[in-house]
């Protein structure tokens, strides 16, 4: 019995000697809580600790320094982990290494500083990313439109589009939902706001955030938008000294002939789109798709684009998932027509029988913007009222998983670019 316990006890000893990696595999067997794999992740890298990002290994896996401290982090979180030894460590990498592997290891270096663009009354649930930040335990920071123009995302190194309407439109609410009381108390809001910051109109005032957010990027910022954040902005962009609303959302008429004016050189993604001018229908343009489609619920999913992990590591490091199809959901916003996404942009993820994008990857500058189509991962079709997503029903969802990878994205080591 005294021969047991000293073999069980050196053997032990001998794990704890050899044992220098933990390994959180993001695969669809080894992951109980991808989501909040990310937030152990996050976390390793506020301890000023380097981490590296196994690319197109076992869905995207993270080799993180062994720690009591981490790997009790990890309990507490409900997190799988494994414990490698130097040489299991080195093994993996090797293999990753390999010429004949698409796969890559990447160094995420430094926790990116959030913000979040959205109205300060919104709680965390009206907004998927605040959602699983919120779940994931990453910590974010609330900006909206006052702090965007005194130039404070310049303390930010990434930035989330709350699905917002730069327009001045009001979200294009006001077929349905004029009457309402929460309609009548926002568009109040927002005009008291815009004539706080010196403009005579939202749309005025909108379309400044959305310049200052243009000049964020294009100065070496990260920016990630879903919903209607994605189009509306872009919308804004192209429509720079030119009224595109109506008189119900700004007390004048629109220019004539606006549509002829756009500037398409100016948007970071989208181009040659009609704008919607009925005031009645919730729709700002022909980029999204929601109308246009014809899929049904059971077969709405869209595929993930399979890149180099060696030579495209970018893409690679946004794609990273336990699968390849991910279930579709909708949005205002819901996907981006194929045809008039700019040559230059990347498409991530699409429904190429319907003709659509749903996840959209560009650089702008010296910094990098992301567009995701639909409104929640996990809630097929929101509407107005409806109750929050709770996440601790669905912590493997892969199409969460997208606005995550996109978090960490900033954190990884920036490697020259090739002439």
């Amino acid at each position: 019995m005294r021969g047991s316990l000293l073999s069980f006890f050196f053997c032990l000893f001998s794990i704890q000697i050899f044992a220098s990696s933990i390994l959180i595999p993001m695969d669809a067997e080894g992951q109980k809580n991808h989501l909040k794999a990310y937030g152990i992740t996050y976390w390793v890298l506020t301890k000023q600790q380097k981490v590296q990002w196994l690319l197109n290994y076992r869905g995207g896996s993270f080799l993180l320094p062994d720690g009591e401290n981490i790997r009790k982090e990890c309990q507490i979180r409900g997190v799988s982990f494994e414990i490698l030894s130097d040489g299991q460590a080195q093994s993996i990498l090797d293999g990753i290494g390999s010429p004949s592997q698409n796969q890559e290891a990447v160094i995420l270096e430094k926790a990116p500083k959030i913000a979040v663009y959205s109205p300060k009354g919104n709680q965390p649930w009206d907004d998927a990313v605040t959602m699983v930040l919120t779940y994931a335990e990453i910590p974010y920071e609330i900006v909206y439109d006052e702090e965007v123009l005194n130039d404070k995302l310049v303390l930010f190194d990434w930035l989330h589009l709350h699905h917002e309407d730069f327009t001045g439109q009001y979200g294009k609410f006001y077929g349905t939902y004029r009457a309402f009381p929460w309609y009548i108390e926002q568009k109040q809001q927002a005009e008291a706001l815009a004539a706080k910051l010196g403009f005579d109109k939202v749309s005025e005032e909108k379309k400044a955030v959305a310049s200052k957010i243009r000049n964020y990027v294009i100065g070496g910022g990260f920016m990630f938008a879903m919903c209607s954040a994605t189009d509306s902005f872009d919308i804004a962009l192209a429509a720079d000294g030119v009224d595109i609303c109506e008189p119900m959302f700004d007390g004048d008429p629109s220019d004539a002939n606006y549509q002829s004016k756009l500037d398409f050189r100016k948007t970071f993604a989208f181009t040659d789109f009609i704008l919607e001018r009925n005031p009645n229908r919730y729709e700002f343009s022909s980029i999204d798709m929601t109308d246009k489609r014809r899929v049904p619920r059971e077969t709405d999913y869209f595929t993930l684009m399979d890149f180099s992990a060696k030579w495209d590591p970018v893409p690679t490091m946004l794609c990273q998932n336990h699968t390849a199809l991910v279930k579709g959901f909708m949005g205002q916003t819901t996907s981006f027509d194929r045809n008039q996404v700019k040559p230059t942009v990347m498409v991530l993820g699409e429904n190429k029988i319907n003709g659509e994008a749903r996840y959209i990857h560009g650089i702008k500058g010296k910094g990098f913007f992301t567009f995701y189509g639909g409104h929640d991962p996990e809630d097929y079709q929101h509407r107005v009222g409806d109750p929050k997503t709770e996440l601790e029903l669905h912590p493997t969802s892969p199409g969460y998983r997208l606005i995550l990878n996109n978090v960490l994205f900033p954190a990884a080591r920036k490697k020259k670019q090739k002439t």
